[in-house]
């Protein structure tokens, strides 16, 4: 259909008017990408965070993994208001719930946690505008991961189904690159998720070797290269020292939004994350943290963290373990040493909890339970492999005295599995809760396994 020239000296009006689609091919239009929408739509779908609890509820019958170590069979949880009032066995309680849900023959957990993730900063990794994991410049301690959480993230869903509940979100690149929080699974923005807001700035140790080619062998180090780690190291001590003696002002003349972000360090409000694997990068980061007044200093990665696990041990530095599904450093290393790496911390007395950190962490997070029974697999028992992702964990982010284990008076963060969460074969949700409220579990995996079902019952 060819629309009329309007009767009009203004040409450009005819040009507009002359060239409009007809109705019937616009009607085409639409309809060839009603599939493409309705797929995205699909494909957006976000489950709604769940209200505040206002019912009491009695999860019983099953096996309670309090997460110390405990396990109580034909156990149950109660809890009301968000916190937990009673955990023991099922014949033990007292009280009146409104909601009694009967989990026999299932495992009761407390949620897991996973420290060291970027979950809601990075969506795509190959789409660099859904990365929001790093920031320019170099000593950074002021950038704030928290305000980039991305709430609606839709690996949120899928990390959750698998048990994961709460996580430290941690920025990425830069030596300081910034500062992390804790974060719940199931919220509207960034501020109904925190947890503990800027709990810990996170240091990347100058590496004390190369590291290139597929086996990332260590590599021939010169007089350059050596001169320019000196040369960042000497500017990171110096940085140190000037935070240091800022936090001894209590009202500086001049604010210093870098100066502010490290003050914690001094006072023990927040803990000091050095990123590092190498056994001297180790002892340097250590030594370095102690010498500059850091209260509290925790290891990250830590690949070779159980050689020197004395100056680890005698300066009470805990560990956020590299991920466990990697392949050694070093050629020369047996290649299921990264699977080994729990059992040997543990032997050697350094608490620790596990990591995700890597290629694709944010799309892989929902695999940290199956790292824990690896690790349960290559010497380390059951219940220390699941204190590696709950108590420990929250011991280790700080936040143990509210989360980590099935404890009264602490919040209501669990999971119900029909089967071993530790185990991939075992690991299937029923229930989950964080803060009380009963969470859907739902995810953009289990939308398609619908469609696709769906297709195939309809024999299309």
């Amino acid at each position: 259909m060819t629309w009329a020239k309007k009767d009009t000296k203004d040409t450009t009006d005819m040009i507009i008017i002359e060239h409009m689609p007809s109705i019937h091919h616009l009607r085409r239009v639409f309809a060839s990408l009603l599939p493409v929408l309705c797929t995205a739509l699909l494909q957006a779908q976000h489950p709604t965070p769940a209200p505040p609890q206002t019912r009491s509820i009695l999860v019983t019958g099953g096996t309670v993994h309090v997460g110390d170590g405990r396990t109580i069979s034909e156990g149950a949880v109660g809890f009301r208001n968000g916190r937990i009032d009673y955990v023991g066995y099922n014949y033990g309680v007292k009280a009146t719930y409104d909601t009694v849900i009967d989990v026999s023959g299932q495992h009761v957990y407390p949620g897991f946690i996973a420290a060291d993730a970027t979950i809601g900063l990075s969506e795509i990794e190959a789409v660099r505008a859904s990365v929001d994991d790093s920031d320019i410049g170099d000593l950074e301690p002021e950038l704030r991961s928290a305000i980039a959480y991305k709430a609606d993230s839709r690996l949120i869903p899928t990390t959750r189904t698998n048990g994961v509940l709460v996580a430290q979100v941690c920025p990425r690149g830069l030596t300081i690159s910034g500062t992390s929080s804790v974060m719940q699974l199931d919220a509207w923005d960034w501020e109904q998720a925190l947890v503990k807001a800027d709990d810990a700035v996170h240091l990347n140790w100058p590496a004390a070797y190369e590291r290139s080619g597929w086996w990332a062998e260590p590599g021939e180090t010169d007089k350059a290269k050596d001169d320019a780690r000196t040369k960042r190291l000497t500017a990171l001590r110096a940085f140190f020292a000037q935070a240091r003696a800022y936090s001894q002002l209590p009202a500086p003349a001049q604010r210093d939004l870098r100066m502010e972000a490290m003050r914690g360090l001094f006072s023990g409000a927040k803990a000091l994350f050095v990123h590092a694997d190498a056994a001297r990068e180790i002892s340097e980061a250590v030594l370095f943290a102690k010498e500059m007044g850091v209260k509290r200093t925790v290891l990250v990665g830590g690949y070779d963290a159980w050689r020197v696990a004395d100056i680890l041990r005698d300066n009470k530095v805990d560990v956020v373990l590299r991920r466990l599904h990697s392949l050694p450093l070093r050629p020369e290393d047996d290649i299921d040493l990264p699977y080994r790496l729990p059992a040997l911390l543990k032997e050697r007395g350094i608490r620790f909890c596990l990591g995700y950190a890597g290629d694709m962490e944010a799309m892989g997070l929902r695999n940290l339970p199956f790292t824990a029974g690896t690790a349960m697999a290559y010497g380390l028992s059951a219940e220390d492999a699941l204190r590696s992702i709950t108590l420990d964990a929250a011991a280790v982010l700080g936040v143990d005295d509210r989360l980590g284990s099935l404890e009264v008076g602490k919040q209501a963060t669990l999971i119900v599995s029909r089967g071993d969460a530790l185990d991939m074969r075992g690991n299937a949700l029923s229930h989950a809760f964080i803060d009380g409220r009963a969470i859907v579990l739902d995810d953009h995996h289990q939308q398609l396994y619908r469609v696709y079902k769906e297709r195939m019952e309809q024999g299309q």
